[in-house]
């Protein structure tokens, strides 16, 4: 497309292929799309693209990853604040008309796979080395491992028996990550209130036998059962608190926040599916990428009738009408 369209904090640059956002830096921007900098999303990343009403004279365009297409969202899990969503575009309200032409624009790229979930992650998460500090620990991922350095004022006596512990990438299945600012959250500490845990799931764990250890102390016995992945369906119940939990660590207010842990669960969600046999592939059966056929000749008529109305309400300079009318009718 090569547009440009800029929303409160958030610029979306689109390409034939994918869309470019990014996060302005600034006081109200929040910290977690700062962190995060800037995002290329595929269009095949993409399941659909709505227009809504927003807040105080806004319009809302924003982009529905399909599940198992971006790591970031597969570890947040349905957990993040409206304010806090990489896929929302906020508009002034007069610019509404505007925003449905790009969601018309995104949906025309959508091909038949939009409506199933991704076979392998399409939008790359924050690159290791990565760290934060949480409230009983230090998280370390180097890209092969993730090592936890417990602190003595936080972490608990279950922890402190065990000692650090470091996890090879080979040995987790995936991660449960709970925000500390969703409701019901069980973290068990920190003294501050509400908590939030990053939790690495291991091979072998799923059906309760004992976690083979990652280095230093067995954690034979952690945990009864729990998810073999983010955003994935709910196994047996997890038995041990994540602060007694020596493949967890816990954090709250002022300790592990949204934006320094839940890039760092994407990045070890992604390792891990990187570091997992595809069956698919060891069967010799290849994922073909999904090609929208030709457009239909009264498609394009419509669009050309909307690019008209746009132009004619002021939203499209001349060149803009007679660039996209050309790109349009080249598709015939």
């Amino acid at each position: 497309m090569g547009d440009v369209l800029a929303g409160f904090q958030t610029v979306w640059e689109f390409d034939t292929d994918s869309v470019l956002i990014r996060f302005e830096r600034g006081i109200r921007t929040p910290k977690l799309l700062q962190a995060l900098g800037e995002r290329r999303v595929p269009y095949e990343a993409l399941s659909a693209v709505e227009v809504t009403p927003g807040k105080r004279g806004t319009v809302v365009l924003r982009a529905v990853p399909r599940p198992g297409a971006d790591p970031l969202m597969d570890a947040a899990d349905g957990q993040l604040k409206d304010g806090g969503d990489p896929y929302r575009l906020v508009l002034p309200a007069e610019r509404g008309t505007l925003a449905e032409y790009y969601a018309e624009e995104i949906r025309a790229a959508l091909g038949p796979a939009a409506v199933t979930p991704a076979e392998s992650y399409l939008v790359a998460a924050p690159a290791p080395p990565l760290s934060f500090k949480a409230y009983d620990g230090k998280a370390s991922f180097d890209g092969k491992a993730v090592s936890f350095r417990w602190f003595w004022t936080g972490a608990s006596s279950a922890k402190w028996k065990v000692g650090d512990q470091r996890f090879r990438i080979d040995d987790l299945s995936g991660v449960e990550w709970r925000s500390p600012e969703s409701k019901g959250t069980g973290g068990g500490s920190p003294k501050q209130g509400r908590s939030g845990f990053l939790r690495l799931l291991e091979r072998g764990a799923e059906d309760g036998r004992p976690a083979a250890p990652g280095g230093g102390a067995a954690r034979a016995g952690a945990r009864a059962g729990a998810r073999t992945g983010a955003g994935g369906a709910e196994g047996a119940a997890v038995a041990t608190r994540p602060d007694h939990d020596p493949a967890a660590v816990v954090f709250g207010l002022g300790y592990g926040l949204v934006h320094e842990s839940l890039p760092f669960a994407a990045a070890v969600l992604e390792a891990v599916q990187a570091a997992t046999p595809d069956p698919a592939s060891a069967s010799g059966r290849t994922r073909a990428a999904a090609r929208p056929g030709r457009r239909d000749p009264a498609d394009i008529a419509d669009r050309i009738r909307h690019l008209g109305e746009l132009h004619t309400a002021g939203l499209l300079t001349d060149d803009e009408f007679s660039s996209k009318k050309a790109e349009l009718l080249a598709e015939l």
